[in-house]
Order: C-alpha cells, then sequence, then structure tokens
C-alpha cells in the first residue's frame, strides 16, 4: 500500500511566522513561562523592597496582555485559516479516494456478476444435457 504524502501549501514568510507563533502559543511551554511571568510581575509589585513600576491594580500588566491579546487572536487566526485550507484539501483528497475506490468495488461486483451469470448458464445447459441423457435412457430401457 502506498503512503499518503503530507499536504503542503507553499507559505509565505507571513503565513511560516503565523504557523510558528501558533505553535508557541498554543504549548504548554508558553503557558508556564506566561504564568511565571505574571505571577513575577504581581509579586515584585506587591513586594515592598522593590521599586513598584506598575502598583495595583496593574494598569501596565493589562495594557501588555491586552496588547498580546490583540496581536495573537488575528495571528491565531491567520494559521488556523490555512489549517483549514489543508483539511479542505485532505477532504478533497479523501472524497477522490473513496470514489476510485467505490468505482472499482463496482466493477469487481459487475464482474462477479458476469461470472456468477456465466456459471449458471454453463449449469443450466450441463443439468438440461444430462436431463435429456437421462430422459433417453430411460425411453431406450422401456
Amino acid at each position: 500500500m502506498r503512503q499518503a504524502k503530507p499536504i503542503s501549501l507553499p507559505r509565505t514568510y507571513g503565513e511560516y511566522l503565523a504557523d510558528q507563533i501558533a505553535a508557541l502559543v498554543g504549548s504548554w511551554r508558553f503557558i508556564i513561562v506566561q504564568s511565571t511571568v505574571l505571577v513575577l510581575w504581581i509579586a515584585f509589585n506587591v513586594v515592598a523592597w522593590v521599586q513598584h513600576w506598575d502598583p495595583y491594580p496593574f494598569i501596565l500588566l493589562n495594557l501588555v496582555l491586552s496588547f498580546q491579546a490583540a496581536f495573537t487572536a488575528p495571528i491565531l487566526m491567520m494559521a488556523q485559516n490555512r489549517q483549514s485550507d489543508i483539511d479542505r484539501q485532505k477532504a478533497q483528497l479523501d472524497y477522490d479516494v473513496n470514489l476510485r475506490a467505490e468505482l472499482d468495488i463496482e466493477a469487481l461486483h459487475e464482474k462477479i456478476d458476469l461470472l456468477r451469470q456465466e456459471d449458471i448458464t454453463r449449469l443450466v445447459g450441463l443439468l438440461e444435457m444430462l436431463t435429456r441423457e437421462r430422459i433417453e435412457k430411460s425411453d431406450s430401457k422401456t
């Protein structure tokens, strides 16, 4: 059986970058690093021995996270659009393969039906011949 080739559409640099960012943002490593940065940011701004560059209610942190969300969402959408194009192409290939298989199976069914019909015709001919021979033997005995 042949192995399917992975589908890859030609990518622009922007699409490549979007795929890389989506892979990074969608990883546990990113979640852990971002959570650590957030905890440290809040801790350093609450603890008294460090200069507070963003005191409670953490307006600067809010701005940074909003900025990150504003750019991350469209980048993730771009990566998803690209993935949906690949999925659409895979679905079309699957459909083509299934259609070809269906046509092959129909052709096999027709061949099998033809062979069965030939066998039935041959058997009916043999049965008629045997019946005639039997009738002739019984007629000759009487």
